[in-house]
Protein backbone atom coordinates (compact mmCIF):
# COMPACT_ATOMS: atom_id res chain seq x y z
CA UNK A 1 0.00 0.00 0.00
CA UNK A 2 3.15 1.94 0.85
CA UNK A 3 5.23 1.87 -2.48
CA UNK A 4 1.45 2.25 -4.40
CA UNK A 5 1.18 5.43 -2.75
CA UNK A 6 4.68 6.21 -3.55
CA UNK A 7 4.31 5.46 -7.18
CA UNK A 8 0.94 7.44 -7.50
CA UNK A 9 2.65 10.67 -6.39
CA UNK A 10 6.02 9.67 -8.31
CA UNK A 11 3.41 10.03 -11.60
CA UNK A 12 1.68 12.56 -10.74
CA UNK A 13 4.31 14.98 -10.03
CA UNK A 14 6.13 13.43 -13.20
CA UNK A 15 2.76 14.56 -15.31
CA UNK A 16 2.84 18.18 -13.54
CA UNK A 17 6.34 18.66 -14.74
CA UNK A 18 5.65 17.43 -18.28
CA UNK A 19 2.44 19.96 -17.82
CA UNK A 20 4.89 22.91 -16.73
CA UNK A 21 7.20 22.59 -19.67
CA UNK A 22 4.60 21.47 -22.22
CA UNK A 23 1.79 24.52 -22.11
CA UNK A 24 3.21 27.84 -22.57
CA UNK A 25 1.33 30.88 -23.13
CA UNK A 26 1.80 33.74 -26.11
CA UNK A 27 1.27 37.35 -25.00
CA UNK A 28 -0.69 39.58 -27.22
CA UNK A 29 0.56 40.61 -29.84
CA UNK A 30 3.43 38.43 -30.35
CA UNK A 31 3.97 35.57 -32.35
CA UNK A 32 5.32 32.35 -31.17
CA UNK A 33 7.91 30.29 -32.91
CA UNK A 34 8.95 26.86 -32.28
CA UNK A 35 12.77 25.06 -32.51
CA UNK A 36 13.20 21.49 -32.02
CA UNK A 37 16.53 20.20 -31.85
CA UNK A 38 18.12 23.76 -32.57
CA UNK A 39 15.94 24.07 -35.82
CA UNK A 40 13.10 25.94 -36.77
CA UNK A 41 9.91 24.59 -37.27
CA UNK A 42 7.35 25.56 -39.76
CA UNK A 43 4.49 25.90 -36.77
CA UNK A 44 3.76 29.05 -35.54
CA UNK A 45 1.01 30.14 -32.81
CA UNK A 46 -1.02 33.03 -32.24
CA UNK A 47 -1.73 34.59 -28.26
CA UNK A 48 -3.13 32.32 -25.97
CA UNK A 49 -1.77 29.22 -24.24
CA UNK A 50 -0.49 26.60 -26.55
CA UNK A 51 1.23 22.99 -26.17
CA UNK A 52 4.16 21.81 -26.92
CA UNK A 53 6.81 18.41 -26.74
CA UNK A 54 8.43 19.06 -23.26
CA UNK A 55 12.64 19.45 -23.39
CA UNK A 56 12.66 18.46 -27.14
CA UNK A 57 10.80 21.66 -27.86
CA UNK A 58 11.83 25.55 -27.29
CA UNK A 59 9.78 28.47 -28.35
CA UNK A 60 10.45 32.28 -28.95
CA UNK A 61 8.27 35.07 -29.15
CA UNK A 62 7.97 37.75 -31.86
CA UNK A 63 6.65 41.12 -31.38
CA UNK A 64 4.07 42.16 -33.98
CA UNK A 65 2.85 45.22 -33.03
CA UNK A 66 4.79 48.84 -32.97
CA UNK A 67 8.41 48.85 -31.30
CA UNK A 68 11.18 50.90 -31.08
CA UNK A 69 14.99 49.99 -31.12
CA UNK A 70 17.54 51.96 -29.58
CA UNK A 71 21.04 52.17 -30.78
CA UNK A 72 23.56 53.74 -28.34
CA UNK A 73 26.79 54.81 -28.83
CA UNK A 74 27.54 54.91 -32.33
CA UNK A 75 30.81 56.17 -33.22
CA UNK A 76 31.08 58.34 -36.73
CA UNK A 77 34.34 59.93 -38.29
CA UNK A 78 33.90 62.90 -40.39
CA UNK A 79 35.37 63.79 -43.74
CA UNK A 80 37.90 66.12 -42.39
CA UNK A 81 38.77 63.49 -39.46
CA UNK A 82 36.78 64.30 -36.53
CA UNK A 83 35.52 61.87 -34.50
CA UNK A 84 32.22 62.13 -32.95
CA UNK A 85 29.32 59.91 -31.22
CA UNK A 86 25.64 59.77 -31.54
CA UNK A 87 24.24 59.10 -27.94
CA UNK A 88 21.07 57.61 -29.16
CA UNK A 89 19.31 56.35 -32.19
CA UNK A 90 16.22 55.42 -31.97
CA UNK A 91 14.09 53.32 -35.09
CA UNK A 92 10.16 52.93 -34.85
CA UNK A 93 9.49 49.65 -36.67
CA UNK A 94 6.82 47.32 -36.96
CA UNK A 95 6.51 43.46 -38.18
CA UNK A 96 3.70 42.33 -39.96
CA UNK A 97 2.33 39.15 -38.91
CA UNK A 98 2.70 37.31 -42.37
CA UNK A 99 6.48 37.93 -42.13
CA UNK A 100 7.75 36.60 -38.76
CA UNK A 101 8.43 33.06 -40.00
CA UNK A 102 10.64 34.01 -42.86
CA UNK A 103 12.31 36.99 -41.04
CA UNK A 104 13.21 34.53 -38.06
CA UNK A 105 14.65 31.61 -40.72
CA UNK A 106 16.76 34.53 -42.20
CA UNK A 107 17.55 36.53 -39.34
CA UNK A 108 16.87 34.69 -36.44
CA UNK A 109 14.35 35.91 -33.57
CA UNK A 110 16.50 38.59 -32.64
CA UNK A 111 16.70 39.92 -36.11
CA UNK A 112 16.44 43.77 -35.32
CA UNK A 113 20.38 43.26 -34.57
CA UNK A 114 21.43 42.11 -37.82
CA UNK A 115 18.74 44.05 -40.08
CA UNK A 116 18.39 47.10 -37.50
CA UNK A 117 21.24 47.62 -35.53
CA UNK A 118 24.04 46.94 -37.68
CA UNK A 119 21.99 48.72 -40.52
CA UNK A 120 22.18 51.91 -38.62
CA UNK A 121 25.93 52.11 -37.79
CA UNK A 122 26.62 51.24 -41.76
CA UNK A 123 24.30 54.00 -43.35
CA UNK A 124 25.41 56.86 -40.10
CA UNK A 125 29.02 56.04 -41.02
CA UNK A 126 28.53 56.24 -44.46
CA UNK A 127 26.95 59.71 -44.06
CA UNK A 128 29.52 61.06 -42.29
CA UNK A 129 32.65 59.98 -44.06
CA UNK A 130 30.84 62.07 -47.16
CA UNK A 131 30.25 65.14 -45.08
CA UNK A 132 31.93 67.40 -43.09
CA UNK A 133 31.55 68.67 -39.25
CA UNK A 134 29.49 71.42 -40.20
CA UNK A 135 27.23 69.89 -42.30
CA UNK A 136 26.99 66.96 -39.84
CA UNK A 137 26.85 68.97 -36.55
CA UNK A 138 24.57 71.88 -38.53
CA UNK A 139 23.92 72.26 -41.60
CA UNK A 140 22.29 68.78 -42.63
CA UNK A 141 21.65 67.77 -39.06
CA UNK A 142 17.80 67.77 -39.93
CA UNK A 143 18.46 65.67 -42.56
CA UNK A 144 20.29 62.51 -41.19
CA UNK A 145 17.13 61.07 -39.96
CA UNK A 146 15.26 61.26 -43.10
CA UNK A 147 17.84 59.93 -44.99
CA UNK A 148 18.87 57.46 -42.43
CA UNK A 149 14.85 55.99 -42.66
CA UNK A 150 14.87 56.16 -46.48
CA UNK A 151 18.20 53.80 -46.44
CA UNK A 152 17.16 51.57 -43.69
CA UNK A 153 13.47 50.59 -45.81
CA UNK A 154 15.39 50.69 -49.01
CA UNK A 155 17.77 47.48 -47.47
CA UNK A 156 14.45 46.23 -45.60
CA UNK A 157 12.19 46.11 -48.69
CA UNK A 158 14.72 44.15 -50.30
CA UNK A 159 16.25 41.59 -47.74
CA UNK A 160 13.56 41.43 -45.12
CA UNK A 161 9.70 42.08 -47.09
CA UNK A 162 6.95 42.98 -43.97
CA UNK A 163 9.72 44.64 -42.10
CA UNK A 164 8.64 48.61 -42.15
CA UNK A 165 10.29 51.57 -40.58
CA UNK A 166 8.11 54.31 -39.60
CA UNK A 167 10.03 56.62 -37.96
CA UNK A 168 13.84 57.27 -37.11
CA UNK A 169 14.68 60.14 -34.09
CA UNK A 170 18.47 61.04 -33.77
CA UNK A 171 19.94 62.95 -30.81
CA UNK A 172 22.51 65.20 -31.19
CA UNK A 173 26.37 63.66 -31.90
CA UNK A 174 28.81 64.53 -29.32
CA UNK A 175 32.20 66.32 -30.79
CA UNK A 176 34.96 67.12 -28.97
CA UNK A 177 34.88 69.93 -26.50
CA UNK A 178 37.45 71.94 -27.82
CA UNK A 179 35.01 72.13 -31.23
CA UNK A 180 31.91 72.70 -28.60
CA UNK A 181 33.47 75.11 -27.07
CA UNK A 182 33.79 76.93 -30.82
CA UNK A 183 30.49 76.46 -31.69
CA UNK A 184 29.08 77.83 -28.76
CA UNK A 185 30.46 80.67 -28.78
CA UNK A 186 30.05 80.78 -32.67
CA UNK A 187 26.20 80.25 -31.80
CA UNK A 188 26.36 83.47 -29.12
CA UNK A 189 27.64 85.58 -31.45
CA UNK A 190 25.11 84.46 -34.36
CA UNK A 191 22.60 85.15 -31.13
CA UNK A 192 23.65 88.14 -30.54
CA UNK A 193 23.68 89.13 -34.44
CA UNK A 194 19.94 88.13 -34.58
CA UNK A 195 18.86 89.83 -31.12
CA UNK A 196 20.59 93.05 -33.03
CA UNK A 197 18.50 92.38 -36.08
CA UNK A 198 15.44 91.59 -34.70
CA UNK A 199 15.82 95.24 -32.62
CA UNK A 200 16.61 96.56 -35.88
CA UNK A 201 13.16 95.35 -37.16
CA UNK A 202 11.97 96.26 -34.51
CA UNK A 203 12.33 100.20 -34.23
CA UNK A 204 12.26 99.69 -38.27
CA UNK A 205 8.95 98.46 -37.48
CA UNK A 206 7.96 101.39 -35.35
CA UNK A 207 9.26 104.00 -37.50
CA UNK A 208 7.04 102.07 -39.86
CA UNK A 209 4.10 101.87 -37.79
CA UNK A 210 4.08 105.91 -36.91
CA UNK A 211 5.01 106.56 -40.23
CA UNK A 212 1.43 105.20 -41.36
CA UNK A 213 0.12 106.76 -38.42
CA UNK A 214 1.19 110.14 -39.44
CA UNK A 215 -0.09 109.49 -42.86
CA UNK A 216 -3.36 108.20 -41.32
CA UNK A 217 -3.63 111.58 -39.36
CA UNK A 218 -2.92 113.65 -42.15
CA UNK A 219 -5.34 111.93 -45.16
CA UNK A 220 -7.89 112.44 -42.08
CA UNK A 221 -6.90 116.27 -41.55
CA UNK A 222 -7.20 116.25 -45.80
CA UNK A 223 -10.67 114.64 -45.61
CA UNK A 224 -11.77 117.04 -43.16
CA UNK A 225 -10.78 119.55 -44.93
CA UNK A 226 -11.96 118.92 -48.25
CA UNK A 227 -15.27 117.95 -46.39
CA UNK A 228 -15.26 121.46 -45.03
CA UNK A 229 -14.27 122.87 -48.31
CA UNK A 230 -16.90 121.00 -50.18
CA UNK A 231 -19.70 122.08 -47.51
CA UNK A 232 -18.22 125.45 -47.87
CA UNK A 233 -18.87 125.18 -51.67
CA UNK A 234 -22.25 123.93 -51.28
CA UNK A 235 -23.42 126.67 -48.95
CA UNK A 236 -21.69 129.21 -51.77
CA UNK A 237 -23.91 127.22 -54.40
CA UNK A 238 -26.45 127.36 -52.57
CA UNK A 239 -26.51 131.35 -51.84
CA UNK A 240 -25.82 131.69 -55.49
CA UNK A 241 -29.16 129.48 -56.44
CA UNK A 242 -31.07 131.47 -53.59
CA UNK A 243 -29.58 134.81 -55.03
CA UNK A 244 -30.23 134.00 -58.76
CA UNK A 245 -34.28 132.46 -57.54
CA UNK A 246 -34.20 135.92 -55.99
CA UNK A 247 -32.88 138.33 -59.20
CA UNK A 248 -35.20 136.15 -61.57
CA UNK A 249 -38.33 136.64 -59.25
CA UNK A 250 -37.49 140.60 -59.03
CA UNK A 251 -36.97 140.51 -62.10
CA UNK A 252 -40.01 138.56 -63.07
CA UNK A 253 -41.91 141.43 -60.97
CA UNK A 254 -40.41 144.25 -62.61
CA UNK A 255 -41.12 142.75 -66.15
CA UNK A 256 -45.05 142.20 -64.64
CA UNK A 257 -45.06 145.76 -63.56
CA UNK A 258 -43.84 147.21 -66.53
CA UNK A 259 -45.82 145.18 -68.77
CA UNK A 260 -48.87 146.28 -66.83
CA UNK A 261 -47.85 150.19 -67.06
CA UNK A 262 -47.32 149.29 -70.81
CA UNK A 263 -50.54 147.74 -71.17
CA UNK A 264 -52.21 150.44 -69.33
CA UNK A 265 -50.92 153.45 -70.91
CA UNK A 266 -51.17 151.38 -74.06
CA UNK A 267 -54.63 150.92 -73.36
CA UNK A 268 -55.03 154.75 -71.88
CA UNK A 269 -53.47 155.93 -75.28
CA UNK A 270 -55.81 153.81 -77.26
CA UNK A 271 -58.59 155.05 -75.16
CA UNK A 272 -57.45 158.82 -75.84
CA UNK A 273 -57.69 158.20 -79.44
CA UNK A 274 -60.57 157.11 -79.66
CA UNK A 275 -61.57 159.93 -76.93
CA UNK A 276 -60.11 162.79 -78.40
CA UNK A 277 -61.67 163.71 -81.61
CA UNK A 278 -61.87 166.73 -83.60
CA UNK A 279 -66.08 166.94 -81.88
CA UNK A 280 -64.63 166.30 -78.72
CA UNK A 281 -61.89 168.71 -79.16
CA UNK A 282 -64.25 171.38 -80.33
CA UNK A 283 -66.79 171.09 -77.46
CA UNK A 284 -64.16 171.33 -75.03
CA UNK A 285 -62.66 174.35 -76.59
CA UNK A 286 -66.62 175.59 -76.41
CA UNK A 287 -66.57 174.70 -72.34
CA UNK A 288 -63.16 176.59 -71.83
CA UNK A 289 -64.36 179.65 -73.91
CA UNK A 290 -67.65 179.70 -72.03
CA UNK A 291 -66.06 179.22 -68.25
CA UNK A 292 -63.99 182.33 -69.23
CA UNK A 293 -65.59 185.70 -68.26
CA UNK A 294 -64.31 188.66 -70.10
CA UNK A 295 -66.25 192.23 -70.92
CA UNK A 296 -65.76 194.13 -74.13
CA UNK A 297 -66.46 197.59 -74.56
CA UNK A 298 -66.99 199.52 -78.30
CA UNK A 299 -69.22 199.57 -80.96
CA UNK A 300 -67.60 196.61 -82.85
CA UNK A 301 -68.77 193.96 -80.11
CA UNK A 302 -71.06 192.19 -82.42
CA UNK A 303 -68.50 192.00 -85.18
CA UNK A 304 -65.86 191.03 -83.01
CA UNK A 305 -67.44 188.19 -81.28
CA UNK A 306 -68.50 186.74 -85.01
CA UNK A 307 -64.98 187.04 -85.85
CA UNK A 308 -63.83 184.82 -82.75
CA UNK A 309 -66.46 182.22 -83.67
CA UNK A 310 -65.40 182.28 -87.26
CA UNK A 311 -61.88 182.74 -87.13
CA UNK A 312 -58.71 181.84 -84.94
CA UNK A 313 -57.65 183.82 -82.46
CA UNK A 314 -54.77 185.06 -83.52
CA UNK A 315 -56.45 186.64 -86.55
CA UNK A 316 -58.88 188.40 -84.57
CA UNK A 317 -58.90 192.33 -84.13
CA UNK A 318 -57.83 193.83 -81.03
CA UNK A 319 -60.27 195.38 -78.68
CA UNK A 320 -60.62 198.89 -77.55
CA UNK A 321 -61.67 200.04 -74.14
Amino acid sequence: MTNAAAALAVALATTAAIMNFSVHKIEEGHVGVYYRGGALLSQTSGPGYHIMMPFLTSFRTVQTTLQTDEVKNVPCGTSGGVMIYFDRIEVVNVLSVGAVYDIVKNYTADYDKTLIFNKVHHELNQFCSAHNLQEVYIEKFDQIDENLKIALQKDLTEMAPGLIVQAVRVTKPKIPEQIRKNYEAMEAEKTKLLIAAQRQKVVEKEAETERKKAIIEAEKVASVVKIQLEQQIKEKEGAQKMAKIEDETHLAHITAHADAEFYRSEKESLANKMKFTKEYMETLRYQAVAGTTKVYFGESIPQMMVDMFGQSPKEAPKSEK
